[in-house]
Parts: structure tokens; sequence; C-alpha cells
């Protein structure tokens, strides 16, 4: 049990981290343009999204696959970029785009994973369950995730009884900040 409560801890920390914000930035782009009504929606998403992050770190995990960790360092903010560019261009459309956007987040999920892989890799190699540090893991990403979301919608929330008709252009403003926000770490990372 102190396993699982350990690595349930530190998918928490590993979500909530200042330091590393590009977690919940992903997660406040992901969430922005929706609303409460859509909750279970956007639980389906960021749950893909946990999914697969937590394939890529298993993948890493029991060795079965590795990728080199300058370009993940570099594709973590382009997955956040394409995120609030996905807002932007669908935010004066009523069109469902949900199956692109369920599909999208799974794979920016792996890629997300495997961001963290080597680190976890690490401090999982004394372990004797794998399996038990994967799952509280996955459980305390997948908690944090809940906290992001809900806090975004609360966000959403807050501008659509503050400026209901302004909703729209303040939602393409956050998302076009989280786009810049991105494209900068994105060129930080450069890898080549």
């Amino acid at each position: 049990m102190d396993t699982l409560f350990f690595y349930f801890e530190l998918g928490i920390n590993h979500v909530l981290d200042p330091n590393g914000y590009d977690h919940v930035l992903f997660m406040f782009a992901l969430a922005l343009p929706y609303l409460f009504k859509s909750f279970s929606k956007l639980l389906v998403l960021a749950t893909a999204f946990t999914l697969a992050h937590c394939l890529s770190l298993a993948l890493a995990a029991f060795n079965v696959m590795s990728v080199d960790a300058g370009i993940i360092e570099f594709l973590i903010p382009i997955t956040i970029a394409l995120t609030a560019v996905h807002n932007l261009i669908t935010s004066s459309s009523s069109k469902g785009s949900y199956g692109i956007q369920l599909a999208a987040t799974l794979f920016f999920g792996l890629i997300h994973g495997f961001g963290f892989s080597n680190y976890f890799r690490m401090i999982m190699s004394g372990e004797s369950s794998k399996l038990t540090a994967l799952t509280g893991f996955t459980l305390g990403i997948e908690m944090a995730q809940i906290i992001v979301i809900t806090s975004t919608l609360l966000v959403t929330l807050l501008i659509a009884l503050l400026a209901s008709e302004r909703k729209p252009l303040i939602l393409r403003i956050l998302s076009a900040l989280v786009l810049i926000l991105s494209i900068k770490i994105a060129v930080g990372n450069w890898p080549f």
C-alpha cells in the first residue's frame, strides 16, 4: 500500500508541479472551450490522455521502448500549441470535432508520457512491483487532471458570468496566450 500511495502522490505532484507546468498548460488548453454541462466529454479526454501517458511510461518502465528525450521535450509544447490552435479554429464554429480531438489527445498523451519516462524509470528501478507503482502514478495523474480541468471550468464559468457576450473573444485570447507561451517553450527546447 505504501508503494501505491507514494506513486499516487508522485502522480499528483507531477501534474501540479509549478516548475513543470506543461501538463497544467495542456489540460488548461484542452478544457478551455468546455462548460460544466460537457464535463463528461472533457473527463473522457483527460482520462484518454492519462491512459496514453501511462502507456508510454509503461513501455519505458518495462524497457520495451525509449525515445530521445530532447525530441520529446520539444514535442510536448508543440502538443500544447496544437491544442490552442484547435481552440482558435473551432471557437467560432459549432461543428463537432470531438473525435479528432480525442484521437489527438491520445497521441499527445503518449508524447507527454515519454517526457517523464526517463525519470520515472530511474525512480522505479528498485521497485518490486512496477505495476503497483504505475497504477498509483496513473491514479495520481488522473486526480490532478480532474483538479485542473475543474479549475479551468470554473474560470470559464466566471468569464461567462462576468462577460457573457465577450466570452468567445476572451477564450480566443486565452488560447492565443497559451499558443504564444507554448511556442516560446518549444523554441527553448529546440533539439537540433
